[in-house]
């Protein structure tokens, strides 16, 4: 496994990047969200460990500039910021989890081996081509058509709109939705289903077209083209 890993307190970046190696992990460290953005934009990574506090870019605008461009490498936040808007930013951006510095190198390992372990499901179950209704979504391609119309999503949307449509018809508990979509059972994240619910539904329930993507108020969410 190569991680990249973005952090500019050197104590801190030398101090995991000895860590990772000695747990078998191939690890290049930078200290510069613009070096960074480019090394992700031109290599392949299993998994990227970035600071929020960063100079050049901090990790959040990183994090959205390489969401933006459908990159799908699971993202690992790293911050001394704590609170539950803090997490609900960096997520809303498209990282897949969140440590509160300091923190247990155990349990860094441990969600490290997670997200890779949820990153390879996805793509072993990638030849699935999922519908409902005129909703087509072929793994494989990576590609999401209403009709005839062309959805573009972020990873983190796809992977919700994959988790509801996995379950057609059926109702997706919000606790399903964050381990299988966030990595965590935590209830500071639920708000940002809310958020990401609303983002599908704007690209997903066009003008003219069905709603697909419906609220079961206390217990969660489904996608069914029944009434």
């Amino acid at each position: 496994m190569h991680i990249l890993l973005i952090e500019d307190d050197a104590h801190l970046g030398a101090s995991l990047s000895k860590g990772l190696l000695e747990e078998g992990f191939t690890t290049t460290w930078i200290k510069d969200g613009v070096v960074a953005r480019e090394l992700i934009f031109r290599h392949q990574w299993d998994i990227i460990i970035m600071d929020v506090m960063l100079p050049g870019l901090n990790g959040i605008q990183l994090c959205e500039m390489i969401r933006f461009k459908h990159i799908q490498t699971p993202v690992l936040m790293l911050s001394a910021l704590g609170e539950a808007d803090d997490k609900v930013a960096a997520l809303d951006k498209g990282a897949d989890d969140y440590m509160t510095k300091p923190f247990h190198f155990k349990e860094l390992i441990s969600r490290i081996n997670a997200l890779y372990r949820r990153s390879q499901n996805i793509q072993q179950t990638t030849s699935e081509i999922l519908t409902c209704d005129t909703l087509v979504v072929d793994k494989a391609k990576n590609k999401i058509t209403r009709g005839l119309t062309d959805v573009q999503l972020s990873a983190k949307e796809f992977f919700l709109l994959c988790c509801l449509l996995e379950e057609k018809d059926k109702v997706v508990s919000r606790t399903r939705i964050l381990e299988s979509v966030w990595n965590t059972n935590q209830d500071t994240y639920t708000n940002i289903i809310d958020v990401y619910i609303s983002y599908l539904r704007n690209k997903i329930d066009l003008p003219n077209e069905k709603k697909l993507i419906k609220t079961i108020k206390g217990r969660g969410y489904m996608i069914s083209d029944t009434e």
